[in-house]
Order: C-alpha cells, then structure tokens, then sequence
C-alpha cells in the first residue's frame, strides 16, 4: 500500500482540542460532525477528530491543578490497548470501541480521526497485560526511559519484534473501528522546552509498518514540533504530515514566526506529505482551558492566517466549536477560491520576506494559473509590492504567466497590474491574495 495515496491533498477537517481539550464527549462530536457535513463538507472539509485522552475517566475534574492528572484511570483492553471512556462516549460499551461513532460519521460522507499518545500504556506495563498473538507481556517491550515529559499516560515501546506486534494489534483495533486519520503525538519532536530530537523514529516506522499490515488507508499525523527539516526525507518516507510548530495559538508573535517555519519547509511540500503548521484556532476555541473566548486574532490576522496555510499548503483543522461560527468566521471556510489554493498541485515559493512585508507565490505548471499573496507585517498601514518578474524568478520558464489584470480573492474585485507591479494598501497584519486562472 502506497502511504502517499493516503492524502493526496492536504487533510481538511476538525479537531476537538482547541475548544475542549481533553473533555470531548461524543454528543459534541457528533454535533461538530453534523454542522460540518451541512456547511463545510461541499467546500471540501472532511476529517472528524477525537484529541487528546478520550480513553480517561474523569478528565477536566483537576483542570485548576493538572490538564493530565496523574496515574488517572483509563479505559483498556485485556491487551493493553487503550479504549475510548464510556463516560463521555457511551456508544463504545460492551467492547464496541469506536465502531458505532465512526459508523455516525461515515454515515455523514465525513472520515473519522483519533489522537494517540506514543507507546504502550505504563497501566499495561504495571499489570504485565499479555500482547495479543505473542508469548510476551507489554513491561518486556515497554521503555521506562521514554516518557512523554508532558503527560503521564505511556511508556516508550522497545524496538523489538514483541513492539511491532503491539503496534500492529493496536492499529489493527484502529481499522476494526474504522479509523481513517491517526494523530500520533510525542512522536514528531520529543523531550520538552527548546531541547527537541527525532529519538523515536523507529515508533514511527513501527507504525507506518503496523498500517500498511492493517490493510485500511490511515492518514498518518506526527506531533508535536517543531519538527526537524534534516529529518524531512523520514517524515516523508514513514508520515503523511508532521507539525512544523509547537501548539499554535491565537498570538500575533506566533503567526509572525510561522512565515519563517514556512519558509524553511517550503520545499519539502509534496503529495502525500504535508509539512503541518497546527490547527486554526478560529471562531470559539478554549472552553475546557477555562476561559472560553472568542478567536483573539483581529480579522485582518485571521484572513493573514489563513492565506499563508493556503499557499504554504498546510493541512486544514479547524479548533473552532463549530456550532457556535459566526456568519463572517463561516465566510472564510467557505472561501472556494480559497481552499482551491490549498487543494490543487500549487508549488508555493516565498519571495521575500523582511520585518515589514512579504511575498508567497504560488503556480501550478499544468494549467498556466498562479497566486500572489502579499503581506503587511507591521502595526501601520502600508503599501505593500511585489513584480511580477520577482515572482516568475520563483518557477521554470512560463510557469508563471504575466497578466494585466488578477481577481482579489478576498474582496472578489478585479486588481489591475501596473508596470508589471501588484501594490497593496494593507491595513496593520494584513494582506491581499490574488489569482490569476480558470476559477469562475
């Protein structure tokens, strides 16, 4: 099984984490998947999410001391494989797992995603619980060493024939619950703060072994980052996309820096493989940190937001609570033009970039189309440019195709280009998107 085939376009869809962080219950799932098949499906958004610990009892009950409470109870198998809460997903009783909820999305022409932490469970380990088809208990393939420094859930697994079975049980589980999108965290870049490394590659190869033994196409996410660029030839080889950030919040300074994660990975885009720049954190997000909010990125931010992860090419997830989308948040996701960026074979390419401006550019060499997006990344408003010429120097001869006149994908308006030149007055952290090809 070819893993490229898995996401031959950048995965578009929605994660619980942002607004309910480790307390999604299945009810809220299920209204998130109905929204989003009603307003969001036609435009191309598909992925469903399940984050963090939905295996955990209690969760949110310490939210004031811990986001993990320690040596908690979790839900799992007499093979030490972890299932989803009763609590908050009463469907999975009776060994049912998450069959019956990926039933209800499937049945909405929606995929089905589900976030796994690294390793085996440290309860499987302390209990010796057997692995399913071996002779061998999971503290012979557990690694003590290995932990997540951030959650207290698991212990490495070992890189032995007894892991690889534990890994192609647990995945095997997966294809029976008819799981199509798997975000492994503490996997992509591990250890804590500014020390990052790739010390569990071979977890990665073990589980990109264990899905193509399972016979069911998985989209295969790695977290968190930032994710190393040495390493991008095994994130491509094993990975369908991989966190090119840490945990992306709703701040000017961390946008700001992911024009600089972009352009560092710009080159590693390709299909089957998407360097990840996190979630979009738009609409309501924040409910289980404690303090429900509104998105805290101006629109001009967000429109900014959205167009750098659509000319990078980045996956799409949203962290918003979608049933709660306000009519101008919903106008961006539903931006055809837009998406049609992120979606089809565009080559994205920086063209500059200093502390007060930048350029992307974006062509795709099969049709004579392109994008030019332009940025203003100062408090003030300014007039931002950028030629033509610049942005063909980007691409192989006549890819880039000169034009007179382009569409301004944000306001719709025709934009003419004078001497070669796109100029912009940006409002402070705005930007202009324009296009030049067959969209009607």
């Amino acid at each position: 099984m070819n893993k490229n085939r898995f996401a031959k376009r950048p995965p578009m869809g929605w994660n619980s984490y942002d607004y309910y962080d480790t307390n999604v219950t299945e009810p809220e799932v299920l209204a998130n998947a109905e929204f989003m098949a009603r307003h969001l499906k036609p435009f191309g958004w598909e992925y469903v999410v399940v984050d963090i610990q939905w295996y955990a009892w209690n969760t949110a009950s310490m939210r004031d001391r811990f986001q993990y409470i320690p040596f908690g109870k979790n839900e799992m198998d007499g093979y030490g494989r972890l299932l989803p809460c009763p609590e908050k997903f009463p469907s999975s009783v009776g060994g049912a797992g998450f069959k019956p909820l990926a039933d209800k999305i499937h049945g909405l022409g929606l995929k089905f995603g589900i976030h796994a932490m690294r390793g085996i469970p440290r309860q499987a380990a302390e209990r010796h619980l057997p692995i399913l088809g071996t002779g061998v208990t999971a503290d012979m393939v557990a690694d003590p060493s290995s932990i997540a420094p951030w959650n207290p859930d698991m212990y490495g697994v070992r890189n032995c024939e007894a892991g690889q079975k534990y890994y192609d049980s647990l995945i095997a589980l997966y294809a029976e619950w008819g799981v199509d999108f798997i975000k492994v965290d503490d996997i992509c870049a591990t250890g804590f703060g500014k020390v990052r490394d790739y010390s569990r590659r071979h977890e990665v190869e073990m589980l990109h072994r264990a899905i193509e033994k399972a016979g069911r196409p998985m989209v295969l996410s790695l977290s968190p980052g930032p994710a190393l660029v040495e390493e991008s030839w095994h994130y491509k080889k094993y990975a369908n996309m991989w966190r090119v950030t840490d945990d992306f919040w709703d701040d000017w300074k961390a946008l700001v820096h992911m024009f600089d994660r972009c352009e560092k990975w710009q080159d590693h885009v390709q299909e089957g493989c998407w360097p990840d720049c996190d979630m979009l954190p738009l609409g309501r997000v924040g409910r289980h940190f404690g303090q429900e909010r509104d998105c805290g990125f101006t629109r001009e931010e967000q429109k900014t937001m959205m167009t750098l992860w659509c000319i990078f090419r980045s996956p799409l997830m949203l962290g918003a609570e979608l049933t709660k989308l306000d009519d101008w948040t919903l106008s961006l996701l539903q931006n055809r033009e837009l998406l049609l960026l992120n979606q089809r074979p565009f080559q994205p390419r920086q063209v500059f970039r200093d502390r007060e401006q930048c350029a992307w550019a974006a062509a795709d060499p099969g049709m004579g189309e392109w994008y030019v997006a332009i940025f203003n990344l100062t408090e003030e408003a300014r007039e931002v440019s950028v030629t033509l010429e610049e942005c063909a120097s980007m691409f192989p001869e006549k890819v880039f195709v000169p034009a007179e006149t382009v569409r301004d994908v944000w306001t719709g308006q025709t934009v003419a280009i004078e001497d070669g030149t796109i100029r912009g007055l940006l409002p402070p952290h705005g930007t202009m998107l324009l296009h030049k090809g067959i969209y009607q």
